[in-house]
């Protein structure tokens, strides 16, 4: 599917961005008030980033080897290993950060079915339903809109959100 890096740099911006957005959005109807709830300043959330980026990178080598199955238990295979996947990133982001920053981003304690109050089956099923539908949807419409920007374009365009990202990153961790 992909094939330079400048196009995982483009997905995990996007991929970011949504996951942002999804994240300020619950909040907001939650909380009913803007809650910015992204690490760094703009307006991402890096492990929706990571989390994109690698399902597409792991599920498009194994989407080969269950090319035998029906669609149907293709997709509850794929989500199946995208609850694995995510809730694997989010434990480990989870301690990562509370070991670094000495603080808690998310908390689900109150929830059923956590491990140490960084993942829940709950939002794993999510995650995984969410991941099935950036494989199956979001990646191939993406795939052929990216397709379609230069390669000299598609350059210039990771290069540039690349030094953003890392320039927030500095600017956070100060």
């Amino acid at each position: 599917m992909i094939q330079n890096i400048e196009t995982y740099v483009l997905l995990f911006t996007i991929y970011a961005i949504i996951g942002w957005l999804m994240e300020v959005s619950l909040s907001f109807i939650q909380h009913h008030k803007f809650v910015n709830r992204g690490f760094l300043i703009g307006p991402y959330c890096p492990i929706y980033g990571f989390g994109g980026v690698t399902i597409t990178i792991l599920l498009s080598n194994f989407m080969k080897t269950i090319d035998n199955v029906s669609l149907v238990d293709s997709i509850w295979i794929s989500t199946i290993v995208i609850m694995f996947i995510c809730g694997t990133l989010e434990y480990i982001t989870s301690w990562l950060m509370e070991k670094l920053f000495h603080a808690r981003w998310w908390d689900y304690h109150r929830f059923k079915f956590n491990i140490n109050g960084r993942v829940c089956l709950e939002n794993s099923i999510w995650f995984g339903l969410l991941g099935a539908l950036l494989i199956y949807i979001v990646n191939p419409f993406l795939s052929n809109v990216i397709a379609m920007i230069s390669d000299k374009v598609l350059i210039i365009v990771g290069s540039v959100l690349l030094v953003i990202f890392i320039t927030d990153l500095i600017i956070s961790l100060n």
